[in-house]
């Protein structure tokens, strides 16, 4: 009974498609030394850190009488009969997702747990879950337009004990029900306990920027939760919540198929760009609204630096940018310098090396839940210049340029046959999207306590490129991703940033780094061994040492939950030009400059 309604549920799914310790540390050191130091120098440092610590106190205060922006980490466990130990257990493999605050409530029908991570403050009348009428909802989202919602639910009689944009989520399902999840402008994972029908109701964004998994255990309950880590050692099979879909009942209904065009968009070219233009930049200032302070992601790419030339604009301060690239070829620094000097950003680069590189590699697979290539490849660079920012910086939110690619193409659609097969691809990428960069982003910046904001996945944004002619959106340009280019031509970007050939963030990192974890796959199985090992696997069998690698490691921390990931991410090899083994587009021949 128990896996005939685990398998109901894989199917329809598949169908369906730490605290800042540092700061902490020193200045209670501060506290004990500041006025006995005998040396001066030590003194001033000494008094140097009780200052920040001062602030950081006065700025909590602060904080405690403005909203609730947040990030964080959720579960739930869907019937009753809940062993509170082995639920608290999962949810805590999590907590740096938000190691603020953690509450798991009884609904009297199962669990509901919640980790926060503060970015406007840490009230009790914000903290999830919030109730209403016996009904609970927690939510790892953010809302946009949410005060629009709330004042019409106040027209309606509801009162509001908080500025948290996930409080209106209750009161719009009693308005609404499930109609709810198309009203949202949002980036959200939830999960509802309806106190009066006495079920439970999940969903997720269409695009699924927060993550969301679910799996049955031995009872058969099912159990939702923020990670697959969560779920280790609950459930036997583990699956990712499709995206754009609510759960109710036992099904995935989808509510928002954010791929899907209802009538093509035929405008000109110049049309074409001043929406595509004015859409991004919308998308990007809604993503700036923080009391936290926001820092930028900047490779030096198109897509980054674009966020970052918008958000500059916007910004009466220069904006905080990052960029990391290895000690001995980073692409990307040259690139991400010249961006900042241009648009006046206070930039820092961080350096790292195959040491660096190596040491983290259990570590990210583990973070990751995923064995694919280029997933794990991208995440080194990106998920140790997380590190960096938590450790360095009071920076708690990032702005990223991920999902650019989808929807106006890689390297490899350049070899695509018709505009048709292009907008195919295009859809298959932006529904995969929840598996690969949009995981990626997720995790490398969760894990280091700091909230993603990914302006090329506004909705509006999104919907309308996808609806956009595909034969404007295919490389009839003599460049790839003309139409973002174009819409940009202008004074945001200099003109060889802006026209700069696409370089895979792991490549622009530095060749190197790819290299490096080629050359200890290499060297750490025999051929003997490879070939062993590798039948032993029949889902997205391993086919190189590297691939073999990240797959025992996935296999360590997830074990039998491979179907987490649809496969290994790779261009479209029925295309000419495209039969290749290996993600990275240094591989492909019209790879050109890219790498320079």
């Amino acid at each position: 009974m128990r896996q005939g309604f685990m398998r109901m549920l894989i199917k329809a799914g598949q169908e369906a498609v730490m605290k800042n310790k540092k700061r902490w540390h020193r200045g209670r050191y501060a506290m004990f030394c500041g006025s006995t130091a005998r040396c001066p120098r030590e003194r001033h440092k000494a008094q140097k850190h009780l200052l920040a610590l001062l602030i950081a106190i006065l700025n909590f205060r602060t904080k405690l009488f403005s909203g609730g922006i947040i990030m964080c980490s959720i579960m739930g466990y869907c019937d009753g009969g809940a062993v509170l130990e082995r639920f608290k257990k999962g949810f805590d493999e999590t907590i740096s997702r938000g190691p603020d605050d953690s509450r798991i409530i009884d609904t009297g029908k199962g669990l509901l747990g919640f980790h926060r991570l503060a970015i406007m403050g840490l009230t009790e009348e914000g903290m999830q879950p919030f109730e209403l009428d016996g009904s609970y909802v927690v939510c790892n989202g953010e809302i946009y337009g949410f005060d629009r919602l709330r004042e019409m639910l106040k027209g309606r009689g509801y009162t509001f004990k908080s500025d948290s944009d996930c409080e209106i989520l209750l009161p719009l399902y009693r308005e609404f029900g499930t109609e709810m999840f198309k009203m949202l402008d949002a980036e959200f994972a939830l999960i509802i306990y309806d106190g009066k029908a006495k079920k439970y109701i999940a969903a997720r964004d269409p695009i699924g920027i927060r993550p969301l998994y679910y799996g049955c255990d031995e009872k058969g309950a099912v159990v939702f939760a923020s990670e697959a880590k969560n779920l280790v050692g609950i459930c036997d099979k583990i699956m990712p919540f499709p995206p754009g879909h609510y759960y109710k009942d036992g099904e995935f209904i989808s509510y928002c198929d954010i791929t899907a065009v209802d009538e093509v968009c035929f405008d000109d070219l110049e049309t074409v760009c001043k929406k595509i233009h004015d859409k991004l930049v919308c998308g990007v200032d809604k993503r700036l609204i923080a009391d936290a302070k926001v820092g930028f992601l900047l490779s030096g790419g198109l897509d980054s630096s674009l966020v970052c030339a918008i958000a500059a604009r916007k910004s009466e301060t220069p904006i905080k940018t990052f960029a990391i690239g290895m000690s001995e070829d980073a692409i990307d620094l040259k690139y991400a310098k010249q961006v900042a000097d241009y648009i006046g950003s206070d930039h820092t680069e961080v350096i790292i090396t195959k040491e660096d590189v190596l040491e983290a590699l259990e570590h990210v697979v583990h973070l990751l839940g995923t064995y694919d290539i280029t997933t794990i490849r991208a995440s080194m660079g990106m998920y140790l210049l997380c590190k960096w920012i938590h450790e360095h910086t009071d920076i708690r939110v990032l702005l990223t340029g991920e999902i650019s690619d989808e929807l106006f193409g890689y390297k490899y659609t350049d070899f695509a046959p018709s505009a048709e097969e292009f907008q195919k691809e295009s859809e298959k990428r932006v529904r995969e999207l929840h598996m690969y960069d949009v995981l990626r982003a997720d995790r490398c910046i969760s894990v280091n306590s700091l909230e993603a904001r990914v302006p090329f996945g506004d909705l509006d944004f999104v919907k309308y490129v996808m609806s956009v002619d595909p034969e404007k959106k295919m490389n009839k340009y003599g460049k790839g991703k003309y139409l973002l280019r174009h819409a940009f031509e202008g004074d945001y970007l200099p003109h060889d940033i802006l026209f700069r050939e696409k370089a895979a963030f792991s490549d622009a990192v530095g060749h190197s780094m790819v290299d490096y974890l080629k050359e200890y796959a290499e060297s750490y199985y025999t051929e003997g061994e490879f070939e062993e090992k590798c039948r032993l696997y029949t889902h997205a069998r391993p086919f190189t040492k590297e691939s073999l690698l990240y797959r025992e490691l996935f296999e360590k921390y997830y074990p039998g939950q491979s179907d987490i990931v649809v496969d290994f991410w790779m261009p479209n090899k029925s295309w000419e030009g495209c039969d290749v083994n290996d993600p990275s587009a240094r591989v492909l021949s019209n790879y050109g400059d890219s790498g320079k």
